[in-house]
């Protein structure tokens, strides 16, 4: 029998060594996974458990959600959505100091819930808006700073991939009351970003406000953006009250989402091929990193490696604020290199348990782990959203990290208000009975 000692060492070294050279995430998490079953098992068994493993990681109908709200979202992304609500949100921002950036922050907050996806988010929404204020005069550094820290709030306000993937690696934790619990941080976290502009443009005054627009304007551009917020309040309304389960929800959005695009005639049957193949390859990473983690979550367990990291941590403190601190702060730096989906999957097994000892709500875990791994995605020096908002905005890389370091220190302390106040997380699915 191999000393599970030795099966820590392995695992672990390997994962961080193949992160190390480059190698992608997914090899990183399987070939380290496997070596130790072969090592437990024996290579017959142990390759015959590993696809078992695999399968049966994959093979789960609340996972069809994830395929089908990313066909949704890239439809959406094709389908002139975004502009119907970037001029929904420019009339929702008023008068307020830099109109044009506050603009950007509250069309992510809008499109971000409807694509799911940060970078989609960055992409979509900055090439409509950096033209529009460079033309003002606004500062591409700052532009593109507000547009990274803003986009990952889709993450948190549904419908959101991470919060489902979360849901399937905690053991099958409630997508419905996911869903809710992520609104009240997610809205905090566009309202965060929005304070750090207004501050901003209070030091600049040529960014003044825009003309108020009159009730005509503004109800013809909210019935011009209905149709796509309907998207949110048919998939996500029928879930929580229990019409359909989140598959068919996503279901339903892929068809809705079509529809409208059909409607607008910005899609076309032609597209359709571009636009399947663009999902399946983004759904088809996402499987099978959840495919190869089940072979990861086996060798832990085996390793007794959630045990063994929970006594170091009760043998060492057994105050529930610094072990708090320290899981974030593991999720925190460990999410830089790592991106949301197996970040979650592999630390998921590791922390919930910790946390469900000390008392915490899996649900109430679940947002304070997407909202690190949020921060996370924006952080230089490897993540992708601040390298597409620098792209977008046509700005070089050093001054936007130097601007996106006040967005940095406000999201921070969010971060500490969301670890240890629950009740904005827990408050709203507990409101509508769905914890």
């Amino acid at each position: 029998m191999i000393d599970p000692a030795v099966i820590s060492v392995v695992l672990i070294g390997g994962l961080a060594l193949l992160l190390a050279v480059g190698a992608p995430v997914s090899i990183s998490i399987a070939l380290p996974s496997a070596v130790c079953m072969f090592m437990i098992l024996g290579t017959d068994h142990g390759a015959i458990t590993s696809a078992q493993q695999m399968f049966g990681g994959a093979n789960s109908f609340a996972l069809l959600a994830i395929p089908f709200f990313i066909l949704a979202g890239v439809i959406m992304n094709s389908g002139g959505i975004a502009e119907r609500l970037i001029n929904f949100a420019r009339v929702l921002v008023g008068r307020t100091p830099a109109p044009l950036t506050q603009t950007n922050v509250i069309a992510n907050a809008i499109f971000g819930s409807v694509s799911g996806s940060a970078v989609a988010t960055a992409a979509a929404v900055g090439s409509t808006m950096a033209p529009m204020q460079r033309k003002e005069g606004y500062d591409r550094a700052f532009s593109a700073a507000a547009n990274v820290a803003s986009a990952p709030v889709g993450m948190l306000i549904p419908p959101s991939n991470t919060l489902i993937i979360y849901s399937l690696a905690a053991g099958g934790t409630s997508v419905g009351a996911l869903f809710m619990a992520g609104y009240l941080p997610g809205i905090l976290w566009a309202l965060a970003c929005a304070a750090v502009v207004y501050v901003y443009a209070r030091r600049h005054p040529e960014l003044k406000g825009q003309p108020r627009p009159s009730l005509a304007v503004v109800f013809t551009t909210f019935v011009k953006a209905l149709p796509s917020l309907g998207l949110i309040v048919v998939a996500i309304g029928g879930i929580v009250a229990g019409f359909f389960t989140p598959t068919e929800g996503a279901a339903i959005a892929v068809v809705y989402a079509l529809v409208l695009s059909f409607i607008y005639r910005t899609v076309s049957w032609k597209h359709l091929p571009r636009l399947l193949y663009d999902a399946c390859r983004t759904s088809s990473i996402v499987i099978f990193l959840i495919a190869v983690s089940s072979i990861m979550g086996y060798v832990m367990a085996y390793a007794r490696l959630p045990q063994l990291i929970a006594e170091t941590l009760f043998g060492w403190t057994d105050s529930k604020v610094i072990v708090l601190l320290i899981m974030m702060l593991v999720l925190l730096v460990i999410g830089i290199p790592l991106d949301p989906t197996p970040a979650i999957l592999i630390f998921t097994p590791i922390f919930l348990p910790i946390a469900v000892s000390y008392g915490i709500d899996p649900v109430h875990f679940g947002i304070m782990m997407v909202f690190n791994l949020s921060i996370a995605v924006i952080s230089p020096p490897s993540a992708p959203v601040l390298f597409v908002g620098a792209q977008v905005s046509k700005a070089r890389l050093e001054p936007v990290i130097a601007k996106l370091m006040p967005f940095f220190i406000v999201l921070i302390l969010m971060l500490f208000v969301i670890v240890f106040v629950p009740q904005i997380s827990l408050w709203l699915p507990q409101l509508l009975g769905v914890l």
